[in-house]
């Protein structure tokens, strides 16, 4: 059970097993359907991009049983999430505290959205931006740009990496200043650095903190 182009990615997986495939913005059908068929007694397989439990499927599927009552066992099986996957494009850009918020506020009202931001780039966390924008959603990164200057630096490093391990992957080294002049989507994840974060052989890297401590 899955999203149909989370589905395409894992033919391999899917030889000999009934398949059930649905399209985007269909994660409660998708959640019903799978705890359905479980208390009938079938092992099912939600699939997810990243990691179940990170802006994805897990919390849904166990919200649902709660509400509906539906008995059957439930496994979370780790996988990569995009903040790991990206970091590990960019170089090591999460090397020191940071948070991940997502910019999409078809869930989350755009208010809090901007409120956490605030309370991230005030503290100089690294930031992992989720859902930075898409065809009909411009103006949150935009927003979150503005807020992110009024505590950061406009040479701030910025990592953008877009469909991370896919054929069509693509990294960007850019500064806060000039992100928005680059090619960000839906299948795009934003790396903001901290005051600490510096670009090295095309590389982003936030310090931990040893060089203060040790000699390197």
């Amino acid at each position: 059970m899955g999203y149909k182009t989370y589905l395409d990615l894992i033919p391999g997986y899917l030889e000999g097993k009934e398949v059930i495939a649905s399209q985007m913005m269909k994660e409660v059908d998708r959640c019903r359907k799978s705890l359905e068929l479980a208390v009938e007694g079938k092992t099912v397989s939600l699939v997810c991009g990243g990691d179940p439990g990170i802006y994805a499927m897990a919390g849904l599927v166990f919200e649902m049983a709660k509400e509906n009552g539906f008995d059957c066992d439930i496994e979370i099986i780790p996988g990569i999430a995009a903040v790991n996957g990206c970091a590990a494009r960019l170089g090591a850009p999460l090397m020191h505290d940071f948070a991940a918020v997502s910019l999409s506020n078809l869930l989350t009202p755009m208010e809090l959205i901007e409120k956490r931001l605030e309370a991230v780039a005030s503290a100089d966390f690294v930031l992992a931006i989720y859902n930075p924008k898409s065809k009909t959603r411009t103006e949150q990164i935009e927003r979150a740009r503005e807020i992110l200057l009024q505590y950061r630096d406009p040479q701030t490093p910025v990592g953008i990496v877009t469909a991370a391990t896919r054929e069509n992957e693509t990294i960007t080294l850019t500064t806060l200043e000039k992100m928005l002049e680059c090619e960000i989507g839906m299948q795009s994840t934003v790396m903001v650095g901290n005051s600490q974060t510096y670009i090295w052989n095309e590389k982003m890297i936030t310090p931990r903190g040893y060089a203060a401590k040790y000699a390197l």
